[in-house]
Formats: C-alpha cells, structure tokens, sequence
C-alpha cells in the first residue's frame, strides 16, 4: 500500500493521488489526479494559441481538418467524436485505417474539441446511435480523399502510375521503391479539400440541441461505405473483422484513463450544486426565499455562489465543499403537493389525463416510415375477430443513473471561458455554457472528456454550466461534481408509458388489426440546463418520440395515438432514454403478440413468422427478410423448441419458462433489428423473477465493428434487465424520493444474465451498402422478452414493470397461482 498512505498531517480527501497508483494499490477510495487540463493548456499557449479561443467550426471540407499524418507515419483522426464506453471510437479508426490502408496501431483518436490545438470538425450531438453511420460518413470521406491525394504524391516521387501502386501500414510501394505517408507530406498539410458533392459543410441545427447551436455534419454528409473513391466493400481487409481490441480498453484496466472525475488544473476551487434533495414538478423550480450565510462560517474560505435561484458553493478543499452544501440553510419555497406519491404513478397518469392534462398528438408514430400511422377499418375487423386481446400496460419511469456522477471543470476569465465536460457534443454544450455566462460561444472553449456512461441526456450540461457560473463568481477555476442525490434526484428521466392496446387475429392466427393508445409525459426539449437554472422553457410537441410496436408485422388495420401529458404543473422533467421509449412500446406490443399466439393456440416464432411484414422497402422501414434472420439466428442460438406459451405449468414452488421477442421499432429506417429470447426463473413464494440467461441476434447492416456491436448488445442487454426488474423512479407528493441505488435500484452483478450476442453481417440492401445504428436497440426487444418468459413459467401475465418481489407476489395472488 506503499504511495497509498496520506501526507502526514493530512486527511484522505486532501490528498490527491493517480489513478496508476490506485489501480497498483489494490483498491482504496481515493481521489484521482490528473494534469491533462493544464497540459493542454500549455501545450496551447506554447504554440501560440489562446487557451480560451473556441475557433471551431473549421472548415470541414479540408483533409487537414480531419487527418493528420504525423513523421512516425501514425495519423491521428479528429472525427468530433467522444469517449462514452460504447467503442464506436474504434469504429471510427476501423473506417479510417480502412480507407487509408493503416493498422490499428498507427492510428489515434481524438476527442471532440471546439478550439485549440485539439480543435475537431463538428460532426453533431453523439446520440441516438448515430456515430458509426453519422460520423463515420465524413471520416470516410476524408480518409478516402487523403488515401488519393497520398498516391498522387507517391506517383510523382516514385514515378510510377497511381495505378500500379500498392500500400500496407501507410507505405505506398510501387517499381521497386517504397515511401511513407509521413515522408510524402514531409510534415506540410495537405491543404487538398474533398469534393463539394459529400456535402461535409455543417448545414441545419443538430436534434436536440439549443437554439443558436452550431450546426453540425449529420446524415447524408460525406460518402458511404463502397462509394468511390471509397474502398469497394470487397475489398475490406479491417471493416467487419473480429478480433479487433477497443482502443480504450488498455488505459482503463491499468488506471490511465482520463476521466472528467479525474481531471484538475492549477489553482483550481471546488464546487457543489445546492439544490433539494430531488426535484419538484416541472415549472416550479427551486424558489429561493432566503440563504443563511452565517450556518457554514465554520467552515474556512467557503464562498456562496447565486444567481437568481441558482445556489452553489466553493471552498479550496473538495470535503469543505461537500459539507458547505450540506449544511447551508435555505428556504426554499413550498411546492405544489401534485406528484404521485408513494402510489402508483399510471393511476396518476390516468387521473391527469381524465382531467384533460394531455393533448392528443397528430400523425406521432409517423416518425421515420413513409407509411401511413393509421389505416383500414379498425372498429369493424375488431368485430369480425375470432380471438381478441385487451390490455393495459405500464413502463415505469427511469433515470439514466451513470456509475460516476457528472462532473465538469470550467475557468471563466474576461477574455473567455475553458470548460472540461464529459458531453455527447462540444458544439452543442458550447451555446449553452455561452448563453449562460453572457459571452459569445467563439470565447468559449468546450473540450469534450471521457465518461463512464451516458444514455440519453445526463446532466453534462447543467454541470457545464453550473462550474462556469461559480468560476466566473470567484474569479478562478472551479470543479463541479454532481452528488448522487443530484444526479438521480434531479435526473431528466425516462418518461413513463401507459399503453392500452386491443388486438386481433382470425381463426388462422393471421392478425387483423391493433388499437393502440399511449398515454405519456412530454419532453422537456431545450430545458437544460433548467435543473441548475430552475428555469422554464417550452416543451416540445412538434414531433414525438413515440414508435408503434408493430412496424415488423402484417397488420392491415391499424390506429395508433399518442396522448401527451402536460409536465408544466403536473409531472417531472422527462426526456430521452436509449432507445427513447420504443423498449416502453415494444413491452405492450410484443406481449400482445404474446397473448395472441396463446389464443390461437400457436407457437410465438411460429405466429411472428406467419404474420411478419411482407415487405423489403427499406425506404418505408420494412426488413421482412432481416427481421426472419435475426429470428432464425437467435431460435438456432438458443435452440427453440416449438410450444404453445405456458402449455406446461409446473405446480413447484421455482418454475422456468422461455420467452421471445423482437422488434424493428425504434427509427426501422436507421436502426438495426434485433430478436431476443430469455430464460427466467420465478420463485412463487418470494416473487423473485432471476433472468437466467438472454440470447440477443442483430443486423446492423455492414457492421463495421462486430466486436464492438456484440459489447453493445450485452451491456444493452444487461441493462434492460435491470430496468425490467428493478428499476423504478419513486415519488412523494412534492419531490422525486429516488435519491440513491437504495431507493433506486439497480441490477446487481449476482443477479445479472448470462448474455449471448450475435452478429449479423448484411452486407447490402436492395443493393447498396448501408450501416444502422447499434447503441440504443439492444434494450428495446429484452423487457417484453422477459414479460413472455414470464408469462411461459407461470400463466400470469405481468403488465406492468418492473417485476419486483411484491408486485410479482400480488400478481400471483390475484390469479390464485401463488
């Protein structure tokens, strides 16, 4: 433990230590220590560069904005992304090292960055699943035109037609003589621009982000995988291989990874947020009535931040900081007592909606299918049915709950802001910081740092903020860390669903029609960083992210509507989660399925088979033939045997049952389709539902990291269970009660499932080349795979999530099981 010990005459939290030296100590919680921020800094000023110049947007259609060829014939690849734990960073090299004809290891990645020597194009917010077939568009573009422009240079030095060239590991060998990337360039830029027809120019507004963000490269910018001059794809050598390591693994298993957590900078103060334990009702804020100073002056040098109702504190020493915000006394105003409570929180949607809280939102599950969301006559074929099926269905509200809460280092001068943030998109936090601190955005210098996780919008931009704002107070750099009650208790969740469904087949189990309704809170669009600011911005109805369950089947009538409830007054902040709320669809539609095929007294793969869609329009979202793949190839995983749900019931106290699901869901135009099958057990008399083990295929298109998108599929897996079983944000009257993985909880690793992934390559559709995007659907077919599974051990069907111990119990009660 030697290096682990404090200074003496110090505490623990006033001794900073590297991650290196944790990592070698064994495991005690310490403090991690890094100077990657003022070596930045430095290495900025030395090179002539102001710190706090943010002069991104560069010119994105210049090799040299994303490529540099270094002169030990490595290059470095700015593609704007992030670090997230998701390994589309090595996706990205994979793409690069593709078209360039470079190995992994002569490749680096950099972090997005709106300025400074580390300046990045900006290639959008990070979300939705988009970096792989967003980004990796505009770094195929560049790479390819580089590869060209190199082989040129290589024609004229070797004199040899670019024809008769080859290259391996950047060397472009040809008549007999070899040269290198790096002693082509010679250490100069290409200064080579990409054609005007890739479109790589930032054109339109990123989703999602503020007003006044700079717009980003999206899709249909840059070039696909197989246009020239892009590589042709039979010609991959590193493009859809295994066996390929994540490029961020090593760093993070000997402790040298760079973390927000673990970034400092000289002469820097630490902050903290004061604020509720956990927020209130949206549109109410946090009303300050007034702020005892004089309840921390025993605390030495803290100092009091507030703007408005924004409150935080700073003290030189981080514990100083922790206890400031704990003990200030404030007085906040009373909020309205208009949550949920302890009860149950779709009785209050329901209540809400009968008391006309909610607008009905036309044409909502029109979102990516050029297909109409209602038709045919869904009265009449409800009539004509020979089996029908009703249901109510609940998916709870989630939080996004990252393992390390967020964090952000900012230092505002009068010449212009540096801000550390682990963010989803630079470009897209930079207007928020600005507009916040009352400086234009090109004197503020986002650098975008690793985080442990982020699914959906965490509170990177409220901690952006927040640390600006107390160091643009205090006059020095300030470290803001989020507690867990912050990130839990004031969490842009997501949103719960309450589905009522009917659904219909004809004696031949062939479906006839499905009427669904899904009644759930709005999005709180543009509200960060509102859960700092306590602010109140306008939610979004425009368009809305809800899908139908049914996108994958035949159903020749169909009426889906969305009903949103108002959150102003009447419920807390929501947003998007991964997969947005197409796992809360999914849950009620492939249960509903589920049920149909019991009706008709079918096998579920059997029924899905006879009743998928028969379409392979992938214009209008329709994989009849993906969707059979990925059905057939995790049936043959998990070796399905043919039976009617729940037709052997077991008297035992333990039972088993086997449950599927798929889905084409969320966004089917851009998203890959996944297929699931769960094994669960159920113990009756304790109501404890253990997920055994899950087998999840997916077609993502040409997966252009296979490695990678299997990763996914089991940690998006893993996840989807926790929320299935155990995860469920509490309310009181007046504020959210979840506050910590006690009243919150998660799955623990004792009781998380044996995951298989699999992996399937589909080169083209219809002919061309095309990537999906992997990140968020893992999640989407696992709950109502889980609920079918359920239904299978026991004959009881569990329609609202999740199946903790008590609901399970009071189900089998209900049906005299138990």
């Amino acid at each position: 433990m030697t290096g682990l010990i404090p200074e003496k005459g110090k505490s623990l939290h006033e001794k900073e230590f590297s991650r290196k030296s944790f990592v070698k100590g064994g495991g005690a919680l310490i403090v991690s220590f890094s100077v990657l921020g003022s070596g930045l800094a430095g290495k900025a000023s030395a090179a002539g560069i102001d710190p706090f110049a943010s002069n991104g947007v560069v010119d994105q259609f210049q090799i040299d904005s994303w490529i540099t060829i270094s002169a030990d014939n490595t290059a470095t690849i700015k593609s704007g992304g992030i670090r997230q734990g998701t390994g589309s960073d090595t996706g990205l090299l994979m793409i690069a090292g593709e078209e360039l004809d470079m190995d992994m290891s002569q490749l680096k990645f950099i972090m997005a960055d709106t300025g400074g020597i580390g300046v990045t194009p900006n290639t959008g917010s990070h979300t939705a699943s988009n970096t792989i077939i967003n980004t990796g568009a505009g770094v195929r573009a560049a790479a390819a035109t580089a590869k060209q422009a190199l082989l040129g240079l290589a024609a004229t030095k070797l004199g040899v037609p670019t024809s008769q060239l080859s290259v391996s590991k950047g060397v472009v060998t040809g008549g007999g003589k070899s040269v290198s990337y790096s002693d082509l360039l010679s250490g100069q830029l290409f200064n080579v621009a990409m054609p005007t027809t890739w479109n790589m120019n930032p054109v339109g507004t990123p989703s999602g982000s503020f007003k006044g963000a700079t717009p980003a490269v999206g899709p249909g910018q840059g070039i696909q995988a197989g246009q020239a001059p892009a590589k042709p794809v039979s010609q991959y050598k590193l493009v859809g291989t295994t066996g390929v390591p994540r490029i961020d693994i090593p760093d993070i298993v000997t402790g040298t990874s760079v973390y927000i957590q673990n970034i400092r900078v000289p002469g820097m103060l630490h902050g903290r947020v004061v604020r509720p334990r956990g927020q209130t009702v949206y549109g109410f804020g946090v009303p300050i009535i007034s702020v005892d100073e004089s309840s921390i002056k025993h605390l030495p040098n803290v100092q009091i931040v507030r703007k408005n109702d924004f409150l935080g504190v700073v003290a030189a020493k981080e514990y100083d900081a922790i206890q400031a915000a704990a003990v200030l006394k404030v007085k906040w105003a009373d909020p309205p007592a208009v949550l949920p409570g302890h009860g149950n929180e779709f009785a209050q949607i329901r209540a809400l909606d009968a008391a006309g809280k909610t607008v009905t939102v036309p044409n909502a599950f029109n979102v990516g299918q050029d297909v109409p969301p209602n038709q045919g006559d869904v009265d009449a074929a409800l009539a004509s049915a020979a089996h029908v099926v009703n249901g109510e269905y609940g998916f709870h509200t989630i939080s996004h709950t990252p393992i390390a809460p967020m964090a952000a280092v900012a230092d505002v001068t009068p010449n212009g802001a540096r801000v550390f943030v682990g963010t989803q998109g630079p470009y897209q936090t930079r207007p928020t910081v600005a507009s916040a601190i009352g400086l234009p955005e090109n004197l503020v210098h986002v650098t975008a740092c690793e985080m442990g996780a982020c699914f959906g919008h965490a509170q990177y931009d409220d901690t952006a903020v927040a640390a600006a704002l107390m160091s643009q107070a205090v006059g020095a750099p300030v470290r803001v860390q989020l507690m867990r009650w912050d990130e839990i208790g004031w969490d842009t969740y997501g949103a719960a669903a309450l589905m009522d469904v009917h659904a219909g087949i004809d004696s031949q189990g062939n479906l006839l029609m499905i009427d669904l309704t899904n009644t759930m809170p709005q999005w709180a669009a543009g509200q960060w960083p509102s859960s700092v600011l306590a602010g109140i911005s306008k939610l979004n109805t425009s368009t809305w992210p809800a899908y139908p369950p049914g996108p994958m089947y035949n159903f020749p009538n169909q009426r889906y509507t969305v009903k949103a409830l108002q959150i102003t007054g009447n419920w807390v902040a929501a947003s998007y989660m991964r997969s947005v709320i197409a796992h809360s669809v999914v849950f009620a539609g492939e249960q509903v399925i589920d049920e149909l095929a019991h009706a008709a007294k079918m096998d579920p793969v059997a029924f899905r088979i006879q009743n998928v869609v028969q379409g392979n329009d992938f214009s209008k979202g329709q994989h009849r033939d993906q969707m059979l793949a990925v059905l057939n190839a995790v049936t043959k995983a998990a070796n399905w045997q043919p039976k009617v749900p729940a037709s052997d019931l077991s008297d035992a106290n333990v039972v088993t049952g086997r449950g599927v699901a798929w889905q084409d869901t969320y966004n089917p135009i851009a998203m890959a389709q996944t297929a699931a099958i769960v094994d669960v057990e159920v113990n009756k008399k304790t109501g404890k539902v253990t997920v055994k083990h899950v087998y999840q295929a997916m077609s993502a298109g040409l997966g252009v990291y296979p490695d990678g998108i299997a990763n996914q599929i089991v940690g998006g897996t893993t996840q989807a269970v926790s929320w299935a079983l155990t995860e469920q944000v509490q309310f009181g009257k007046t504020n959210v009660t979840s506050l910590d993985f006690v009243s919150y909880p998660i799955l623990r690793f004792k009781d998380a499932p044996k995951v298989t992934p699999i992996v399937i390559q589909w080169d083209t559709y219809s002919g061309t080349p095309y990537t999906a995007g992997v990140g968020e659907v893992p999640v989407v077919a696992v709950p109502a795979a889980i609920g079918n599974a359920f239904f299978d051990a026991t004959g009881v069907r569990m329609r609202t999530a999740p199946f903790t111990p008590a609901r399970v119990r009071a189900a089998l009660k209900a049906a005299s099981v138990a």
